[in-house]
């Protein structure tokens, strides 16, 4: 190992493992949170009590998910200053503005609605109390879109000029920032990508219980949901990665050639399939491809030609001067293809799902329906398919919820990695960013605290859910069934504690 580097590596792994656990939890978070708001308001649209028992079920869920999220988060936040000093001194002018609107705006909205959703069961009328779950997922909604503009600019840095004298970059244009169409690609790419995970997660569980034969209506209900989300979600995740790719290769074509191991420039350019070479001697040995469609992912065009990894290398060092500007081809490669392929699985576990119960559930004959037990329950269409397929099919579905995690992993990995050897692209890089006096113990002493701490979270988190989750929907208090009419609650005992559903 090179010890001058080590400081620079170790600080980026650490930054690597803490962003990567941090964002198993956003995504559920984004998600489950609307999708709760809609369970809810088919309660309070239709006072059906599967919807309300629905709602605090997920509801649950989605609080657990949320505290650790929000944990996690923090230590993101202390990395700017513990490891990366010199990142923050030059674009803490830029990078810090989304994220104090993030903090001022959308968190501080988010936390105070979520309060008043968490204890407002026994308080607020129904429509109010529905109000609040929806303006937290508007929240978590906007925390989102405030921190992937601070990410875009990293990407393609815009709004902005450098300060020579004080050796900063400072901000010009913040509406630049906020609408540069890096930010809203990214955005509704990582809305999609979170709508897969939320809407894998239902699936999965209400998988597992429909399985087991328990609560039948309410998963049933739950089962469909999930089984839209995923199908919308992918479908618009496979549109916005489209619209995405497009944006990178036009702002970074090197990102775009180590995605596809394309040495040279080629037109029409192929899509790799498989590839497998030697990146000191820059070419493939072995290459499956597709003619063409490179160039009509790049440009909308099959003839077009795509700059190469060599090509781009060259350009960027007559621009920026000696030195190597491939990040890691390898990682880039295959997280490009993880990424795809445990995504469009998800699509394609949602359709199958989706035929499967597009006669609602059908049962063998002779069953009643409406039970909330009911034996020998299978998931299929009548003569078409076997029972075996049907419980096959509940397997595959629980396996599921761990598909768009992976992916969305795999997305970001991509997504940093792919701008190596940028923190800033073309402006800063990464080995000018770390902290100049921060030791390699030091950095490996943090990261191995931070790493053991988030094993014991995940822990817990694993815990909790699968706790709650083999509990299922709860039971409704009477309380729960005759929510109050006004503000405070109705003709009941005003000196009662107040209710803690969670």
């Amino acid at each position: 190992m090179n010890l001058a580097l080590a400081p620079e590596t170790l600080a980026r792994w650490q930054f690597g493992i803490t962003t990567v656990y941090h964002f198993l939890f956003v995504p559920l978070t984004i998600s489950l949170a609307a999708l709760t708001a809609g369970i809810q308001t088919a309660w309070v649209r239709t006072g059906k009590e599967k919807y309300l028992r629905a709602t605090k079920f997920w509801g649950k869920l989605f609080l657990i998910n949320i505290a650790m999220g929000v944990v996690t988060g923090i230590v993101q936040e202390f990395q700017f200053g513990m490891n990366w000093s010199d990142y923050s001194r030059f674009v803490g002018d830029i990078f810090g503005a989304p994220l104090a609107f993030e903090a001022l705006i959308a968190f501080f909205f988010e936390s105070t609605f979520i309060g008043l959703w968490i204890f407002g069961w026994d308080k607020l009328p129904k429509k109010i109390h529905l109000a609040c779950i929806w303006m937290v997922s508007i929240g978590t909604i906007l925390s989102a879109y405030f921190i992937l503009a601070a990410n875009s600019w990293m990407q393609h840095p815009v709004g902005y000029r450098i300060d020579k004298e004080r050796g900063r970059a400072e901000l010009t244009d913040f509406w630049q920032v906020l609408t540069q169409n890096t930010a809203l690609t990214q955005f509704f790419h990582t809305m999609t990508a979170a709508f897969l995970v939320g809407g894998a997660f239902m699936v999965g569980i209400s998988a597992f219980h429909l399985a087991r034969r328990k609560h039948i209506p309410i998963m049933r209900a739950s089962l469909r949901l999930g089984l839209i989300t995923l199908i919308i979600a992918g479908l618009g995740t496979a549109i916005s990665g489209d619209l995405l790719g497009k944006v990178m290769f036009k702002q970074q074509p090197m990102k775009m050639a180590a995605a596809e191991a394309l040495w040279d420039g080629e037109a029409p350019a192929p899509f790799s399939i498989f590839a497998y070479g030697d990146v000191e001697k820059g070419h493939n040995t072995v290459a499956i491809e597709v003619p063409g469609l490179l160039s009509f992912l790049a440009n909308d065009d099959f003839d077009s030609y795509v700059p190469g990894i060599n090509d781009v290398n060259k350009a960027e060092q007559e621009k920026f001067g000696p030195g190597d500007y491939r990040p890691n081809i390898p990682v880039a490669y295959w997280g490009f293809r993880w990424m795809i392929g445990f995504g469009m699985a998800s699509l394609g576990i949602g359709m199958l799902g989706l035929w499967l119960t597009r006669k609602k559930f059908m049962l063998s004959p002779g069953l009643r329906t409406g039970e909330d037990e009911v034996p020998n329950l299978v998931l299929f269409k009548r003569k078409a398919l076997s029972p075996r397929l049907g419980k096959w099919y509940w397997i595959i579905a629980l396996w599921t919820m761990a598909f768009p995690l992976i992916a969305n992993s795999w997305g970001w990995i991509f997504t940093e990695m792919g701008r190596q050897p940028w923190v800033v692209y073309g402006v800063l890089r990464t080995r000018d960013a770390v902290s100049p006096g921060v030791s390699q113990g030091e950095v490996l002493t943090s990261m191995i605290v931070f790493t053991a701490l988030y094993a014991i979270l995940a822990v817990i988190e694993v815990k909790l859910l699968v706790k709650y989750v083999k509990a299922g929907p709860p039971e409704l208090t009477e309380d729960d069934l005759n929510p109050p009419t006004r503000i405070g609650g109705d003709s009941r005992d005003p000196d009662r504690p107040m209710a803690f559903s969670y």
